[in-house]
């Protein structure tokens, strides 16, 4: 018996544009209230019913997957273009900064990441594993170059950056607390502490 997976049959035309209007709708809906957004309010903007959306979208975390997939390709992006920077280190530090600003950028994205990455059921699995993927590379490329110490893991990284970016989504007043924050935490990355202080 065959175990190869069926190949998803391609959408209607009428299915596919209700599919790019709950995703437009969700977007905009996810930027001005945050991704506990009503699912309900998100399906009547779209003109469709919330049986429709869940049809595309099984629960909310598929949902924000979707949403979320254009960003995370700007980050897969930008992570193959700084694996080939000159200063390993510097890389590792702008694409984490990029992670933090991309986690903050929809309320309650910060906790989804963080919650997926210890839920291997969630839908936003994928996505954090692509980052995790990513990540990992940048690390071991500034681990290799000496300027990273070796005890430094990319799921430590990651959950680093989600809670500076939801420490931040709870001070908006403070837009620079972030950066600074992230700041502050990496000075422990590199390979000699004593110097970094000196530095900083």
């Amino acid at each position: 018996m065959s175990t190869a997976p069926t190949p998803a049959r391609p959408m209607r035309a009428d299915a596919r544009r209700n599919h790019d209007r709950l995703l437009s709708e969700a977007r905009t809906s996810f930027a001005a209230q945050g991704t506990d957004a009503s699912l309900e309010d998100i399906a009547r903007r779209a003109g469709v019913g919330i049986g429709t959306l869940y049809r595309h979208f099984p629960n909310r975390q598929a949902l924000m997957n979707a949403v979320f997939q254009e960003a995370l390709g700007a980050l897969l992006d930008r992570s193959r273009e700084l694996a080939r920077a000159d200063q390993p280190c510097t890389a590792l530090v702008e694409w984490l900064g990029a992670v933090v600003t991309h986690a903050g950028e929809y309320r309650g994205l910060a906790h989804g990441l963080m919650t997926a990455s210890g839920d291997e059921t969630s839908e936003l699995t994928a996505c954090h594993t692509s980052l995790r993927r990513a990540g990992a590379q940048l690390l071991t490329r500034a681990q290799t170059s000496g300027s990273v110490r070796a005890d430094v893991s990319i799921d430590d990284l990651l959950q680093l950056t989600n809670a500076i970016a939801l420490a931040a989504e709870q001070s908006p007043a403070d837009p620079a607390l972030a950066d600074r924050l992230l700041r502050l935490t990496l000075r422990g990355l590199k390979a000699d502490p004593a110097g970094a202080a000196r530095s900083a």
